[in-house]
């Protein structure tokens, strides 16, 4: 397991609370791998090789960026109309639960192919009290 930070923003479309507005967090990632096999030092894949892989995707899409649904019009509008702006758009609603199952079946699959590891847990901290975790069903 290896953990990253990021800062992002994002709002619940729906949300009966302060969600619904837009907001920050300053989020962490957990991202547990498993593989089949060890290389002859001993290791699944090389902390280094996960921090950049993971690093490299994070910083090009969500650090410094709103998350929004690609359904919510009026939050993409509104980050829009500021420029500079950096957009992510979520085919969910952008809850740390879609995130997390986003980053666990969408990314990791992209940035760890060809490295023998699979990414199995997916751990998103929203804040240091909240968090959401899925797994692969295998696992």
């Amino acid at each position: 397991m290896r953990r990253f930070t990021f800062c992002a923003g994002h709002r619940l479309v729906g949300h009966e609370g302060k969600c619904r507005n837009l907001h920050g967090h300053n989020y962490t990632l957990e991202v547990y791998l498993t593989g089949q096999e060890q290389d002859e030092i001993g290791r699944i894949l090389d902390f280094k090789q996960l921090k950049l892989a993971v690093n490299g995707w994070i910083d090009a899409n969500w650090d410094h960026t709103f998350i929004l649904w690609e359904r919510d019009d009026n939050g993409l509008a509104a980050i829009r109309s500021s420029e500079p702006h950096r957009i992510y758009e979520l085919n969910n609603n952008p809850t740390a639960e879609n995130m997390a199952v986003h980053f666990l079946e969408d990314i990791c699959p992209q940035i760890l192919e060809g490295t023998g590891a699979t990414a199995y847990k997916i751990r998103l901290w929203e804040s240091e009290e909240t968090c959401a975790e899925v797994a692969l069903e295998s696992h």
